[in-house]
């Protein structure tokens, strides 16, 4: 049993996406939090913050710790996060000397914030190349059943013919603009979060912005001024995640809609009916129009947790934690069911008319 259908025991198999479910896992954020940490120590040994020695078991201690998740979760109701207990834990397993070495100069968020931009980093790529895929798809759409005729409609109504080709235009343009969309966004996304207790590094003093540079090296992310609540750049990812399911809700509810009079569109396969054996449903196009819905109320909770009060919120945080697991999968999932619903397309328009209103 599962309070998410997007892991679901059996409604994952139509919302889920196994490469989402893997990016939120909890051994997959707590090794990205234990890359920062051991990563943290060696840019800190490099400025001369710390010892090398330290920074060498410190590494050594991240690659073979295993956590006590009991404890991890007893201590999250506590605390409201996991860091304090984790880094107990880690520091256990470290030599005496050295133990204080570990998490120097940083702070909670700063560990969870970066576990979110490394986790990030597959999913930016994901995305990238689904609405590649997807692109690929209209074009090869285009190319085969551009000049055919369609019955344009406007508020639901018979207008007047218009091609294949102009209704594939309508659809490629905005994932057009979400490619350049995502291309400006990755100039500074994912980005490092390390700003220490109130987001002044105060404990590295004049070596705070080169430890922060070579972290942000280190772990393959932008470098950027602390950010603890300063959360636009997690509410423009999150927009754009429902600009890109609303663009591929628009196609399947179109897909949908020609499916409907049986005679402007042919799918190689179509859902069942339990009751109707004949009936192919289109379910794809369908759930392409409920992820794009979703996303679009998902976003006013993203919008809402830009209120991070003074240097930071416990409240908006925990926000974004209930939300964007959610939003990135449900986009995933449009893109991969996007790109298998116009793979199963085998007829568009009419070569010799109009098509029925």
């Amino acid at each position: 049993m599962s309070i998410s259908p997007f892991d679901h025991p059996f409604l994952s198999g139509l919302l889920g996406t196994q490469a989402a479910t893997d990016w939120f896992s909890a051994s997959v954020e707590i090794a990205a939090m234990l890359d920062f940490e051991a990563a943290l120590a060696q840019a800190a040994a490099e400025e001369g913050v710390i010892s090398s020695e330290a920074a060498g078991a410190i590494a050594l201690a991240c690659q073979s710790f295993e956590p006590d998740m009991a404890a991890l979760e007893a201590a999250s109701a506590r605390d409201g996060v996991v860091v304090p207990e984790l880094v107990r834990q880690l520091r256990a397993t470290i030599a005496g000397e050295y133990r204080n070495a570990l998490h120097f100069g940083a702070t909670s968020q700063d560990v969870i914030d970066s576990s979110l931009m490394i986790r990030l980093k597959p999913v930016v790529a994901y995305l990238r190349n689904g609405l590649g895929d997807v692109i690929a798809g209209l074009d090869h759409l285009g190319t085969a059943f551009g000049p055919n005729n369609l019955m344009g409609h406007t508020r639901m109504q018979a207008a007047i013919p218009i091609t294949v080709r102009d209704r594939i235009d309508a659809w490629r343009a905005p994932l057009l603009r979400d490619t350049l969309r995502l291309a400006f966004l990755m100039q500074s996304f994912p980005a490092l979060q390390f700003g220490g207790a109130a987001g002044t590094l105060e404990k590295l003093g004049p070596k705070a912005g080169a430890v922060r540079r070579r972290l942000a090296i280190a772990l393959d992310l932008h470098d950027e001024p602390q950010w603890h609540s300063q959360r636009d750049r997690i509410a423009d990812f999150a927009s754009f995640l429902s600009l890109v399911t609303g663009s591929l809700g628009k196609i399947g509810q179109d897909i949908a809609l020609l499916a409907q009079s049986g005679d402007e569109i042919s799918l190689s396969r179509g859902g069942g009916s339990s009751a109707m054996p004949h009936k192919q449903n289109p379910v794809q196009a369908e759930l392409l129009v409920t992820l794009g819905r979703y996303n679009a109320t998902q976003l006013s909770g993203m919008h809402q947790a830009l209120v991070h009060e003074q240097e930071r919120s416990g409240s908006a945080w925990t926000l974004e934690w209930l939300i964007l697991p959610s939003m990135v999968t449900a986009t995933a999932t449009s893109l991969r069911t996007t790109t298998g619903l116009l793979a199963s397309i085998t007829g568009l328009g009419n070569a010799n008319g109009a098509g029925k209103s």
